[in-house]
């Protein structure tokens, strides 16, 4: 496998950064906050993606300056897409009402596999899908059959047709618009034209406005008979305005249906269109039975038309099915007219090819459904392995829907699925679920590059390792691809070179710890031996030839990791505080050191330090411009604060002396830690407050 050595420059606080990339590996770069970790993705993920994003970049300290350096990343040829984890994937991530996550089908079941098979389904589907191709009336006379269908409306209890429904309250009272009364004769124009609904629903919210005189609101003509203003309310007496809507309607589609009824059915339909009186029990019959013959043949086209794997996953029988899929006008007579038969028979001369091929389409179908079946459980097995393992009290199960397949959410106290994850889910737990859903968006998508942007850091440490164990060590892991992990967190590095290296041995990790001085990012690799205990650090150090005072405070800090507060740490303490007459402090007692006590304390810290000299080492630790000197001696970041602590007591910023006292006490994470002569994990900014102040006259 190829190394990319990444160079990355002029982009955000960073001047240049050189980045050692493992291909195929796991190479996770810790370093503080502030350093630039995020630049450094967003860099690389600009620069493979090639999407004009890495202008962004610039420094401010470069903006406006004519003949600025750009940023610039080389050293990623051959990587051109990437895939990048980090609070903006997890934000965007849409958890649904009634699934887990947005596309919850095409993350878990739709993978090439999935589709080649798909495909050679649709394949034996193509002549049906043809024949509805080849008729584009087709799909007008389907709209205007479900159009005349839903004029039905729900029927009664008994099957009859609803009075509420468009049809009965279109034609039930006769067609009133062929068979107009003599009285709205000087109507007709309006009545008889294209649109009379709208004609009538203007016509009658007018008439509100005769009784407010004998003049027409219409054309305010004089109305003296009274006989004319029962003419002008005679409209509103005779026709309801969405009736007349309804029958307009409903003609226009009867009309463009009309070749697709037997003769029978047509004469039938022209009785009842054009009755003049309210119908008859049997014509209200014909209805209900046309009702129910424009149904069949819509559910058959439509069955026909939709036809796919989905609609026959379920079926046992598949051959059976197939024959009863043929479309038999024999058995909707009122809808077996020649035109029809025209639609209608070469979608059945397609589904007679079909049914041929019937034992080829059931041997796939059941193949396709043993693989997602098998998709199914590993997916969910693999993820509520990952859940449990963290504690968390969810599963999840992959169920099937009608066109489709969706991962629904399920808590250990309730039976029913979870609806609304998003509701329910902590931001621990929506992270976590964002994780692994990406790990799947990586198996699907396969970029060249991964990317972890501080991926783990908020979770405790049980959920830290299940999770860096089933994205590197999982079934369906990121083994084998190249993926670059920015955090600063030690604890993935501990994992993976030294705790649990074993495990993750598969992944080819690879951990190197960031710093950053004056815009320049430089690593240093982390081996499983620079992963020490505070003990065995302070031992290294004491064994070296640096400064007795720096070795003291190394050693104070080792008797406190010890839990050792005898006389050595208060001997120590004393020094520190700048006491002549060293005390003992506890929460037993407070007093001065007898001669005794500090002889034997000094006898033992000599073991370690050889020319440790207390009363020597107090003259020195108060003499300021000495121990300023000591401070810019020193390269070590560690040692320059806990100098400066010792001189100054705290920084002027309350933020700054929380750092400087933090790193003066036990912290948990140093218990296990990376040797500060070897790795900078002070942050360059602590350094230069402090120094500032030193150099401040």
């Amino acid at each position: 496998m190829a190394d990319y050595q990444i160079t990355i420059k002029n982009c955000n606080s960073i001047d240049s950064a050189e980045i050692l990339l493992k291909e195929g590996s796991l190479n996770i770069k810790y370093g503080p906050n502030g350093i630039g970790k995020s630049t450094i993705a967003k860099a690389i993920v600009s620069q493979a993606r090639d999407d004009g994003t890495l202008s962004v970049l610039m420094p401010f300290k470069n903006r406006g300056k004519a003949g600025a350096a750009q940023p610039s990343v080389d050293g990623i040829q051959g990587i051109g897409s990437a895939l990048v984890f980090d609070e903006a994937y997890v934000n965007q991530f849409a958890f649904q009402q009634d699934e887990v996550v947005k596309n919850s089908f095409d993350i878990f079941i739709k993978t090439p596999d999935y589709d080649a098979a798909m495909q050679k389904i649709e394949d034996l589907f193509a002549g049906i899908k043809k024949a509805f191709a080849d008729s584009p009336e087709i799909e007008q006379t389907t709209k205007d059959l479900k159009d005349l269908r839903d004029a039905f409306g729900t029927a009664n209890k008994d099957g009859s047709i609803s009075k509420s429904s468009k049809v009965l309250k279109a034609f039930g009272s006769g067609n009133k618009i062929d068979n107009m009364p003599d009285a709205l004769k000087p109507f007709e124009t309006f009545i008889k034209s294209q649109n009379p609904s709208k004609w009538i629903g203007w016509q009658i919210k007018g008439n509100e406005f005769l009784k407010l005189g004998d003049t027409c609101p219409y054309c305010s003509t004089a109305l003296p008979a009274e006989q004319q203003k029962e003419t002008a309310l005679a409209v509103a007496k005779e026709y309801d305005a969405t009736a007349i809507g309804h029958l307009n309607t409903l003609q226009a589609v009867i009309e463009r249906l009309g070749k697709y009824f037997s003769e029978a059915c047509q004469e039938n339909l022209a009785k009842i269109t054009k009755a003049k009186i309210e119908l008859t029990a049997p014509e209200k019959s014909f209805l209900s039975s046309l009702k129910t013959g424009i149904e069949a043949l819509i559910e058959q086209l439509e069955g026909l038309r939709t036809i796919s794997f989905f609609s026959l996953r379920d079926v046992d029988e598949i051959d059976v099915k197939m024959e009863r899929l043929k479309i038999d006008l024999g058995m909707i007579d009122k809808l077996d007219s020649p035109e029809t038969r025209k639609v209608t028979d070469p979608i059945n001369v397609q589904l007679g090819e079909l049914i041929k091929q019937v034992g080829t389409l059931k041997g796939h179908i059941n193949q396709h459904k043993a693989k997602i079946k098998k998709t199914i459980e590993a997916n969910q097995e693999n993820i509520n392995s990952f859940l449990k393992s963290a504690g968390y009290k969810y599963t999840v199960v992959i169920i099937p829907e009608p066109d489709s397949y969706k991962m629904k959410l399920v808590h250990r106290d309730l039976s029913e699925h979870v609806d609304s994850a998003a509701n329910h889910l902590s931001y621990g737990e929506k992270n976590a679920f964002a994780l692994v859903l990406f790990m799947h968006q990586v198996l699907s998508e396969n970029p060249d590059i991964i990317i972890l942007d501080d991926p783990i850091s908020s979770f405790d440490k049980n959920k830290k390792f299940a999770i860096l164990h089933q994205l590197f060590r999982g079934k369906a892991s990121l083994r084998d691809r190249t993926t670059l992990m920015l955090t600063h967190d030690i604890e993935p590095a501990i994992d993976v070179v030294k705790s649990t290296a074993s495990v993750f041995k598969g992944s080819h990790p690879s951990a190197t710890f960031l710093s950053s001085r004056e815009g320049k990012v430089a690593e240093a690799q982390i081996a499983g031996e620079d992963i020490q205990t505070f003990a065995k650090i302070c031992t290294e150090i004491l064994a070296t030839g640096v400064d007795d005072i720096v070795k003291a405070i190394y050693l104070r800090r080792h008797y406190e990791i010890l839990d050792n507060f005898g006389l050595e740490y208060n001997l120590l303490a004393s020094l520190f505080k700048k006491r002549a007459v060293p005390t003992i402090q506890s929460s037993a007692e407070k007093r001065e050191m007898t001669l005794e006590e500090k002889f034997s304390a000094e006898a033992s810290i000599k073991e370690r330090i050889t020319g440790f000299d207390y009363d020597g080492l107090v003259g020195q630790v108060s003499d300021d411009v000495l121990m300023k000197s000591k401070f810019f001696d020193t390269n070590i970041g560690y040692e320059k604060i806990q100098l400066f602590r010792i001189v100054r007591g705290k920084h002027d910023d309350d933020v700054i002396t929380k750092f400087i006292n933090e790193s003066y006490h036990i912290e948990n994470e140093y218990v296990m830690q990376l040797n500060p002569h070897k790795f900078e994990s002070v942050p360059e900014y602590v350094i230069a407050e402090c120094t500032k102040l030193f150099e401040a006259p």
